[in-house]
């Protein structure tokens, strides 16, 4: 008896997604609720389960294939992979053929593996490798019969063993033939469903808000001193590093109560104010850029921000965030310092109103009672819709987030 799976329910105001990568091939045993297909949505990517044990029957959809909320994408065949072979097997060879995942092209410097067979990677995989300019065939794969899984691409990124060999011609050329001119290769990878959800909120919020960026720095040496002095014991007793996001979530939480019009919203003719501030931070992930939300980050202490942070990192590497995760948001933190970027004006996330972007961290001469010294400085830059916040608000929210960032006591006595 076959088995239908369809697309499950995604999420609130979630109807389609994107078929990313077959994790089970046709004849091959699945458990139940174990992860047959991964499903790339506006905003995460998610693993349809088998609801049955057996063995994996046709394939309806392909990977790249647009699927809505309901679709059928396969069938699994119920019963023990033994006796389900035979039944397999019987499958006509045009039949099978066309039921199987169509293989990507190998990317540039792949090569044939060990067994002979052609690298074949599935369209997300192929996508990490190009970006990262990887050779596919010095990875190790961890996936069903060795194939390459988004994890292992990224491991490799991170140990940095897999760097692409320069392309080679399909034939040696003969000793006295002239080099090879400079290659004008194109290669053309369709978006991501978060890559475009992503340009089309940008250029959303470009044309509807009037937007507008106020700029500071800060000096850091009191955060710096205080996170030196007692990250150790913080993270002996928390069991979770001590970073700078913590204090500037609590800082942003703290301008945000005094300065209620940033962390409002504009909603046909009318101004929604919230008394909670739920704090989207930018995290990055092997799909891109994804923004999971704080929730009531105005009663949490340091460490509960931080474990929350560290939480939604890890998961986001693994590729577990869910649409909970990413839902909602009053207030965006991003940082792009941590990738070295020295002042950029952020873009706010529709429906918010405003976005703080944090900048590395730079020793500057700056003066300080009539002498001038050098200080730990960071930029600051708030972009906000100028419709409904007035630039003295602006100015007077990222002084404020100034203020406590270089006094941190005032995070303690709510100053």
């Amino acid at each position: 008896m076959a088995t239908e799976v369809k697309v499950p329910t995604l999420g609130e105001s979630v109807t389609e997604a994107t078929v990313g990568q077959w994790l089970k091939k046709p004849g091959e045993a699945v458990k139940a609720d174990e992860p047959i297909v991964s499903l790339e949505t506006d905003k995460v990517a998610v693993d349809v389960p088998s609801p049955v044990a057996g063995v994996m029957g046709d394939l309806v959809a392909k990977e790249g294939d647009t699927v809505e909320v309901g679709a059928l994408l396969a069938y699994v065949n119920e019963g023990g992979a033994a006796a389900a072979a035979p039944a397999a097997a019987a499958v006509p060879a045009a039949k099978a053929e066309a039921a199987a995942p169509a293989p990507a092209a190998s990317a540039p410097a792949a090569s044939d593996d060990e067994e002979g067979g052609s690298l074949t990677l599935s369209p997300a995989v192929r996508r990490l490798v190009l970006e990262h300019g990887l050779d596919p065939s010095k990875i190790k794969g961890t996936g069903k019969d060795g194939r390459l899984t988004k994890d292992d691409v990224m491991a490799a990124v991170a140990a940095g063993t897999a760097k692409a060999a320069a392309a080679t011609p399909a034939s040696a050329p003969a000793a006295d033939a002239p080099a090879a001119g400079p290659s004008r290769k194109q290669e053309r990878v369709k978006m991501t469903r978060l890559r475009q959800t992503v340009a089309k909120r940008l250029k959303e919020a470009q044309n509807n808000a009037a937007l507008l960026t106020t700029y500071n720095d800060v000096d850091m040496t009191n955060v710096i001193e205080a996170r030196a002095k007692y990250k150790d014991l913080f993270e002996k007793k928390h069991g979770v590093r001590l970073g700078f996001m913590g204090f500037f979530t609590k800082a942003v939480c703290m301008a945000l109560k005094d300065i209620p019009g940033v962390n409002a919203q504009i909603e046909g003719d009318e101004i929604v104010y919230n008394d909670f501030a739920d704090i989207s931070v930018a995290v990055s992930a092997p799909t891109g850029l994804v923004v999971p939300v704080i929730r009531n980050a105005e009663s949490l202490s340091v460490a509960a921000i931080e474990k929350t942070i560290g939480g939604f990192g890890k998961k986001a590497k693994e590729g577990k965030l869910t649409m909970e995760d990413m839902k909602g948001g009053t207030f965006t933190i991003s940082n792009g310092g941590v990738f070295g970027s020295l002042l950029s004006s952020p873009i706010i996330n529709p429906p918010q109103s405003a976005v703080l972007g944090l900048h590395r961290i730079e020793d500057r001469p700056v003066v300080r009672n009539g002498q001038i010294v050098i200080r730990p400085m960071m930029y600051l830059a708030l972009s906000y819709d100028h419709r409904l916040i007035d630039g003295r608000e602006a100015v007077t929210f990222l002084v404020a987030v100034k203020n406590a960032i270089e006094d941190p006591t005032r995070l303690l006595i709510d100053l």
